[in-house]
C-alpha cells in the first residue's frame, strides 16, 4: 500500500506530532516501564522446550536478512522450525562427527557376530552333509508352523537359527532343538533344548558330587567344638521334617534333556540347573510373570527354592511333560529282555524311533486326537517322573544302622501308596478336559487347498504350546508366557494358622513380685522363726546340762 490519501482513513496516523494513543500513554517513564514488561515477557523461558520468544524471534529475524528468501511472509512457519531444530542438532565441529547410534544399529551390531565365519567351519559342513547334522532347521519348522499363522518373523527365526549353529559349534551335543520363547516383563527367553553325549553327562554328574561333597576339611576340629557346646546347650526338639526327595539324574527323567537360554539371537546362551522335584511342586502352587533376569528372585508364597532360573527350568519341564506329542507310531518301545519287569514297576520310560513308520492323512489326524500320543514321561505329584519312597534307605544306611546297635528304633511311618502315572505313548483322547474345554484343539491349516494342508494342535491347558504334522515330519513348538490355564482367577494359598500357645500351668507360671508390705511381714515372721528356734536350743542345751549333772551326782 502506498502512502495515504487526505480523503483515505489512514492519512496522518504516521505524521510527526499525531498519535492516537498520546492520550493513554502520555508520560515517556510510563512508556519504558511498559516497554521493559514487554521485553521481560517476551525473554520467559518456556517450559517444555527452555526457549523464549525474544531471542527466538532475534534469530529469525537474523536468518531472514542474512538469507534474505523471496516471498518471507509467506514461509515464515518454515523458518521458525529451522531455527527451533538448529537448537537440537547436535555440533559437528569436533575431529570427528558424532553421530547418533541408533536402536536399529545396536541390535545389528549385537547380532553381527552371528554372521561371522570361523576359521576351519566350513570343513565341519561338508562333514555334517555326509553325516546326520546336530543342528534343526528351524527355518523349515517356521514355514510349516507359519501356514497356520504360529512363530516368529522371518528374521528373528534366522537369527535364533544363527545362534543355534554357535551354540552347537562350542558345546559337545548330541542333539539340539529349538524349544520356543518364553516371554517376561523385560526381556523375553529364547530356550535351545539339547541333549550331551553320554560321557559329557557322566563328567556333569561327578562335579555336582564332588561340589556336594567339598568342605570337609575342618569337620574334625568343628566334631570338637560341637561337643564342648552340647553340655550348655537348652534340650532339643524332636520334630523331624519330612525328608528331601532327590532329583532325578541327568539324562533321565525331568532332566533328560538340558536347556540353554538367552534373550537375543547373539547374546550368550546360559545354561540352566537341573530341575528338584521340590521345585515343580512349589511352581504348581505359585503363577509369577518372568522379568528376563535368570538372577530375579521369586517372591511367592509358598516360597519358591531358588531364582528365576529355577522357576523357569520348572516350568520347562511342566510344559514339556504336558504338551511334546508325536502322531502314534512315529515312536515305538524298544524290544529287549527284561520289558516285562519295567512295565510291572510302572511302566517304560524310553522310546525310539519306527523306522517303518507310515504317516496318516490330515484329515485323520485332525479328525482324532487318538492318532496322537505324548513320547514325553508325564511328572507325579511328586515332582518325579519315576516314584521314589523317600523312607526307603540305602544299603549303606542299613549297614550303618546295624553297626550302631538297635538302642532307638524310630516309628517307621505308614507305607506310601506308589504313585503311578500315565504310561509313555498315551493318546491324547485319554487326557482330562478343562471343564466343558477339550485339552486339546485340532484344525488343519488351511480348509481352501486341503491336499496341501498341515494338521495343526493347540493345548487349551497350555495356550502357547502347538504342534504340526505332515507326512513324516513333526515338531512342538512354545509361544507363552509359561502359565498353565486356569478357568478360575490365580488364588495363592494362604498361609497356615497360627500355632497354639503353650499351655500355661504353675511349672511355667512366674510368680509375682510382693508389695513392701508383704515383704516386712515376711521379715518379721522369718525373726520370730529364728528366735523360737533360738529358745529351742538354748532349752535343749539347758536340760542336757541337767541330765549330765545328775550323772556325775
Amino acid at each position: 500500500h502506498g502512502p495515504y490519501q487526505p480523503h483515505e482513513p489512514g492519512y496522518g496516523l504516521y505524521q510527526p506530532g499525531y498519535s492516537p494513543h498520546d492520550d493513554q500513554i502520555p508520560d515517556p517513564k510510563s512508556r519504558m516501564l511498559a516497554i521493559q514488561n514487554a521485553k521481560a515477557y517476551l525473554l520467559k523461558s518456556s517450559t517444555t522446550s527452555g526457549l523464549n520468544l525474544y531471542d527466538h524471534l532475534a534469530n529469525m529475524l537474523t536468518k531472514i536478512l542474512d538469507e534474505q528468501p523471496t516471498n518471507a511472509v509467506d514461509i515464515i512457519e518454515n523458518i521458525s522450525k529451522d531455527v527451533k531444530w538448529a537448537q537440537f542438532q547436535k555440533k559437528m565441529d569436533t575431529l570427528r562427527d558424532e553421530h547418533e547410534i541408533l536402536p536399529t544399529f545396536e541390535a545389528a551390531e549385537k547380532r553381527k557376530a552371528l554372521f561371522l565365519k570361523a576359521n576351519g567351519e566350513g570343513d565341519e559342513e561338508l562333514e555334517e552333509e555326509i553325516g546326520e547334522t546336530r543342528l534343526p532347521n528351524v527355518m523349515e519348522t517356521a514355514f510349516y508352523f507359519e501356514q497356520a499363522g504360529i512363530g516368529l518373523s522371518k528374521d528373528e527365526s534366522y537369527h535364533i537359527f544363527l545362534a543355534l549353529k554357535k551354540l552347537v559349534s562350542v558345546q559337545p551335543i548330541q542333539t539340539c532343538r529349538f524349544w520356543g520363547k518364553i516371554l517376561g516383563l523385560e526381556m523375553n527367553y529364547i530356550i535351545a533344548e539339547v541333549q550331551y553325549h553320554e560321557e559329557e553327562e557322566e563328567e556333569e554328574t561327578e562335579e555336582e558330587e564332588v561340589t556336594k561333597e567339598g568342605g570337609t576339611g575342618m569337620d574334625e576340629v568343628e566334631d570338637e567344638d560341637e561337643e564342648k557346646e552340647k553340655e550348655d546347650e537348652p534340650p532339643k526338639s524332636t520334630y523331624k521334617p519330612p525328608p528331601i526327595i532327590p532329583k532325578e539324574e541327568n539324562g533321565t527323567g525331568a532332566n533328560k534333556y538340558v536347556y540353554f537360554v538367552c534373550n537375543e539371537p547373539g547374546k550368550p546362551w546360559v545354561k540352566l540347573p537341573p530341575v528338584t522335584p521340590a521345585q515343580i511342586f512349589c511352581a504348581r502352587k505359585i503363577k509369577k510373570f518372568f522379568t528376563g533376569r535368570l538372577d530375579a528372585p521369586v517372591v511367592s508364597f509358598p516360597p519358591f527354592p531358588g531364582n528365576e532360573a529355577n522357576y523357569l527350568r520348572a516350568q520347562i519341564a511342566r510344559i514339556s511333560a504336558g504338551t511334546h506329542i508325536s502322531p502314534t507310531g512315529f515312536y515305538q518301545f524298544a524290544e529287549e529282555e527284561g520289558d516285562e519287569e519295567e512295565e510291572g514297576e510302572g511302566g517304560r520310560d524310553t522310546c525310539e524311533e519306527n523306522p517303518y513308520f507310515q504317516p496318516l492323512s490330515v484329515a485323520e489326524m485332525v479328525d482324532s486326537l487318538s492318532t496322537w500320543v505324548h513320547h514325553t514321561q508325564s511328572i507325579l505329584k511328586q515332582g518325579r517322573c519315576v516314584w521314589l519312597n523317600p523312607f526307603q534307605k540305602s544299603e549303606e544306611e542299613e549297614e550303618e544302622e546295624e553297626e550302631e546297635g538297635e538302642e532307638e528304633k524310630p516309628e517307621e511311618p505308614d507305607e506310601l501308596q506308589q504313585e503311578i502315572g500315565p504310561p509313555l505313548l498315551t493318546p491324547l483322547s485319554e487326557d482330562e478336559g478343562i471343564q466343558n474345554i477339550p485339552a486339546w484343539t485340532a484344525q488343519p491349516s488351511t480348509n481352501l487347498i486341503p491336499q496341501y494342508a498341515v494338521a495343526i494342535l493347540q493345548s487349551n491347558r497350555w495356550p502357547g504350546a502347538y504342534a504340526f504334522a505332515s507326512g513324516r515330519k513333526f515338531e512342538n513348538i512354545y509361544f507363552g508366557w509359561g502359565h498353565k490355564y486356569s478357568p478360575e482367577n490365580h488364588a495363592p494359598a494362604l498361609p497356615p494358622p497360627a500355632q497354639a500357645e503353650y499351655p500355661s500351668g504353675p511349672e511355667i507360671t512366674e510368680t509375682r513380685d510382693p508389695t513392701l508390705e508383704e515383704e516386712l511381714a515376711f521379715k518379721a515372721a522369718r525373726e520370730e522363726a529364728l528366735a523360737e528356734a533360738e529358745e529351742e536350743e538354748d532349752e535343749e542345751d539347758a536340760v542336757e546340762d541337767d541330765e549330765e549333772e545328775e550323772e556325775d551326782d
